[in-house]
């Protein structure tokens, strides 16, 4: 697809603070569009400016809350883009800071679905062309469940300022579970190189079953450590509670915790400020939950991912 194409760039779906931020970080312009729900529930949305022969941009957020479910909000964005699509739309890139259904990515019992595969079916029928994301649950699932072009964008950089200011602690980093073990190493790696001092690292051992997580297997440097327990997500807080208290026994000096997406609701969001856990840092590609930011209190730090997607956008839009 040729970089020189015009651009138009949509927030749907709640986004539109973020893509206001991206739009300064990145002098975007934003384009305007109309949604309408009727009586029944149904609802429909158009650009309301001309897409034909553009390269156009949509930036939507996939969660569910109080305002809409994720089938809502999915839906949405599916028929968005068929309509600019049908619309004459030259090319059509989807950003979607956090990717719903993502979690469901293989087959763990009998007859079990694999929704990722599904979800990657649906944005390619209505005609998606490129669909980026940031910070997905299990990057390898993602890149083979879709055949229309994906970009992953990772949050270690955006992280890494934050947690690196403290120059003077022995930092350690840990993954809350196996399946996470790659992420915490990049991390790791990037706060290595810019303090440059050695970075410890640990893993806690977990296993899921009908919804109850077992496993208290703790392994790694933390002794003394100002550690990090970095995740994609945080949901209930369960997962990460578990290895702060692991952190602490096994003798870390200050434990605190870093994922990308905050999907937490009031109830985790109470679990999380009586946490033994100093700092807990989160990216704002999802909104915070009503009531979640005043529950934790001073201990909760969020960073923004604008500058991330405004970065994307550029490169998208210049052909790099």
């Amino acid at each position: 697809m040729p970089h020189y194409l015009a651009m138009r760039f949509f927030a749907i779906n709640g986004s539109d603070r973020l893509a206001d931020e991206i739009a300064t970080c990145g002098g975007i312009d934003r384009d305007p569009c109309e949604f309408r729900t009727f009586e029944d529930g149904e609802h429909k949305g158009r650009p309301l400016v001309a897409v034909r022969g553009k390269r156009v941009v949509i930036l939507s957020y996939l969660h569910g809350d109080q305002e809409s479910s994720v089938n809502d909000r999915l839906v949405r964005l599916l028929f968005f883009i068929a309509a600019c699509r049908e619309n004459g739309a030259a090319h059509v890139s989807v950003l979607a800071p956090f990717l719903c259904y993502a979690r469901k990515d293989r087959q763990t019992k009998p007859f079990d679905p694999v929704t990722t595969k599904s979800l990657a079916v649906l944005f390619e029928a209505v005609g998606t062309d490129q669909l980026a994301t940031i910070t997905v649950h299990n990057l390898s699932a993602f890149q083979n469940a879709f055949r229309c072009e994906t970009l992953h964008l990772d949050t270690c950089e955006v992280l890494t300022g934050p947690i690196a200011a403290e120059r003077d602690s022995r930092l350690a980093v840990v993954s809350p579970d196996p399946g996470g073990v790659k992420r915490a190493q990049l991390l790791r790696e990037s706060l290595a190189e810019t303090t440059g001092k050695d970075v410890g690292f640990g893993l806690m051992e977990k296993r899921r079953s009908a919804g109850v997580v077992s496993g208290a297997l703790f392994a790694g440097d933390v002794e003394g450590r100002d550690v990090w327990i970095v995740d994609d997500m945080i949901v209930s807080g369960g997962t990460m509670i578990r290895a702060a208290e692991a952190c602490r026994s096994a003798g870390a000096s200050s434990v605190s915790l870093a994922a990308t997406h905050a999907l937490m609701d009031g109830e985790a969001a109470e679990r999380l400020r009586d946490a033994p856990v100093e700092r807990i840092l989160v990216a704002d590609t999802v909104p915070l939950a009503d009531g979640v930011a005043d529950t934790i209190g001073a201990k909760l730090n969020i960073v923004s991912s604008a500058s991330l997607l405004a970065h994307a956008i550029d490169r998208l839009r210049e052909g790099g």
